[in-house]
C-alpha cells in the first residue's frame, strides 16, 4: 500500500503502539485544536454551574474517539505494535 507523503500527519512510534509526533501542519493542528478544547472544557466545568462538567464529560469521550481514528488513518503505515526495527 503506497501512501502519498501529503496522506501522512503522524510518524509511528518507533516502540509501542500509536502515533508518534506530528509530520505535517494539519497533524499539529489536529493535537492543538484538541488541546485548545480540552483547557476550554477544563475552565468551563471549573465553573460553579454543574451543567458545564456535565457538558464536559459527555463530550470530552467521543471528541477523543474522533481524535484517535483520525490519527490512526493519517499515520504512516497504521497503528502496530512496534519492536524499534526499521519497517
Amino acid at each position: 500500500m503506497s501512501e502519498r507523503k501529503n496522506d501522512v500527519w503522524f510518524e509511528p512510534k518507533r516502540y509501542g503502539y500509536g502515533a508518534g509526533m506530528p509530520v505535517s501542519w494539519q497533524g499539529w493542528v489536529l493535537i492543538i485544536g484538541y488541546v485548545l478544547l480540552i483547557v476550554l472544557g477544563v475552565l468551563l466545568a471549573s465553573r460553579e454551574e454543574d451543567v458545564w462538567l456535565t457538558v464536559f464529560l459527555i463530550l470530552i469521550v467521543p471528541v477523543t474517539a474522533v481524535l484517535l481514528y483520525i490519527s490512526a488513518l493519517k499515520t504512516r503505515g497504521g497503528w502496530r505494535w512496534r519492536w524499534g526495527d526499521d519497517d
